[in-house]
């Protein structure tokens, strides 16, 4: 592959090894982490009589985190919360009962609730981590993760990563080594010990502002600040060299990093609810859906797929509380028609005509200059269609879709035949693939990703104060996981595929679960919610 000049580039010119932060870097337990903390202290301060009620405010998982907690060791975390509120404990013994009132007594009740929490979900990796340690083992680099977490061997196996850091320092060897937590440098120094490797020839990676100091006043090569959390100004104050929001935005020895996740590989949406409950006091929510084979099931044809009454009343019930948009392949009319509500955005032929409720003057289309191209070739495709038994030639307003889930496996090929003749002659349209259906379609840079984030901004929405969330199952709507990898939540609807690769974070089962997901978030209690 050839390097994408824009993207930072990992050279054994100039560096030997990497050092990973675990939590917000490599695994996504730093959610499971934040949920843990909050757990622990919203009970004990809720219970405790050292504070006066006036003073008895939640754990602020934006700000009490990162501040107090996030990349200390357990201990330490505790200690420094409490001590933010006025309560001073005995600090007692690492092995203090979880029910103890001390600080390890607490850290121990924190990691208690952790522990459970990995034994009922998958560990979720952030975008790129995997393929950048195979990569990096690929080109001879050596790796290790440096975390204040004792469960880090836990987490790496519940990850699948175990095999591929050649050192691990965490809470448990700086314990017995007694080396000083981040933000002093003394385990990222260990690791570069243990590999052998001067630190002026490692990398540090980091997402806490602990570790960017830790990596700073140990004089490695290079501090990589990653910014889960719209910190990146805070993280080039602490003194990372650079800041980056993607590990896939890196390259090895000019090779670009290539994400590839399975949706078996893929955990549940379901872990999400208390995290969204929490966005939800600060963050106004917008919620976009797919519709085949999100709100309905797959059908053998397009007009079958009827929406259920419970799941429009659902949908019903969603939009009174925070906006909602379904993001189609359909046509408006055909996704009006089926969902029947006036309250929600519909967003058809993939986001190229939009039509918005009353009074929210949100209509829009794209590529209307395209139509006479798309009247012409429907014309030219419909006689070859019927050659095919079982081929189906739908026409959209913006686009094509030629359907072959009734054709025989044999013709398939034939099929997608006359998609590509038509695109020799027709420079002005290209070829999109879906579930069992091929569609020709203006060749625009434009797509359900674009549209999602053109009805954030038309909406008059702060993409750092809305928490967008879209849930999709098709082909077409990774590019809108995509978007959100960075801003929002993406979650694909597996129905019973595993080996697909998707860019989604989350996933849920089918249709079923998609419904209930979408009933929790009715009753989430929030303020954030349509202004």
């Amino acid at each position: 592959m050839r390097m994408n000049k824009e993207l930072f580039n990992i050279s054994r010119r100039d560096f030997d090894a990497l050092l990973f932060d675990l939590d917000g870097v490599i695994t996504k337990t730093a959610q499971i982490h934040s949920l843990s903390w909050k757990k622990l202290f919203d009970d004990y301060i809720s219970a405790t009589d050292r504070i006066p009620e006036k003073d008895k405010r939640p754990f602020d998982l934006k700000y009490d985190y990162r501040t107090y907690v996030d990349g200390k060791p357990r201990y330490e975390g505790v200690k420094s919360f409490l001590e933010s509120r006025g309560i001073l404990l005995p600090y007692g013994e690492p092995e203090d009962s979880p029910e103890e009132e001390t600080i390890c007594g607490l850290g121990n009740r924190k990691n208690k609730y952790f522990r459970n929490f990995l034994k009922k979900n998958r560990v979720a990796l952030h975008h790129g981590a995997r393929e950048l340690l195979l990569l990096l083992k690929q080109k001879g680099f050596k790796t290790a993760v440096v975390t204040s977490s004792k469960n880090c061997s836990i987490v790496l196996k519940a990850a699948g990563l175990e095999n591929l850091f050649d050192v691990q320092v965490d809470g448990r060897i700086a314990a017995h080594l007694k080396l000083k937590g981040k933000p002093a440098p003394d385990t990222f120094l260990e690791a570069s010990t243990q590999l052998y490797v001067k630190p002026k020839r490692s990398i540090v990676f980091e997402d806490a502002l602990a570790g960017i100091e830790a990596g700073r006043a140990g004089n490695f090569g290079c501090v990589i600040g990653v910014d889960r959390g719209g910190q990146k100004k805070a993280l080039e104050e602490r003194g990372a060299d650079l800041v980056i929001d993607d590990l896939a935005a890196l390259a090895v020895e000019g090779e670009t990093v290539v994400v590839t996740q399975t949706m078996g590989e893929i955990p549940s949406a379901m872990m999400l609810l208390p995290y969204i409950e929490e966005k939800l006091q600060s963050h106004n929510f917008f919620v976009a859906l797919d519709y085949d084979g999100t709100l309905t099931p797959i059908v053998e044809r397009p007009e079958m797929a009827l929406l259920s009454p419970e799941m429009r009343v659902t949908l019903k019930r969603l939009a009174e509380q925070y906006p909602v948009a379904i993001i189609s392949g359909r046509d408006v009319r055909d996704i009006k028609n089926f969902i029947k509500l006036h309250t929600v955005i519909y967003a058809g032929s993939h986001g190229f005509d939009i039509s918005s409720p009353p009074g929210m003057n949100l209509d829009f289309q794209i590529g209307r200059e395209y139509l006479p191209i798309l009247d012409r070739v429907q014309r030219s495709l419909e006689k070859s269609v019927e050659k095919i038994e079982g081929a189906l030639l739908e026409r959209k307003k913006f686009s094509l879709a030629l359907h072959y889930r009734l054709v025989a496996e044999s013709r398939v090929k034939d099929v997608e035949s006359l998609v590509d003749k038509v695109l020799d002659h027709e420079p002005k349209l290209r070829k999109g693939l879906g579930k069992k259906v091929f569609e020709l379609k203006p060749d625009l840079d434009w797509d359900k990703g674009r549209a999602l984030i053109w009805l954030i901004e038309a909406m008059g929405l702060e993409v750092e104060k809305t928490l967008p969330l879209y849930i999709g199952d098709d082909i077409t709507d990774e590019d809108a996981f995509k978007t959100l990898q960075s801003i929002g939540i993406g979650i694909v609807v597996k129905d019973g595929e595993r080996k697909r690769e998707s860019m989604a974070e989350y996933c849920l089962e089918d249709t079923t679960e998609v419904r209930e997901f979408l009933q929790k978030l009715v009753k989430l209690p929030s303020k954030g919610g349509r202004s």
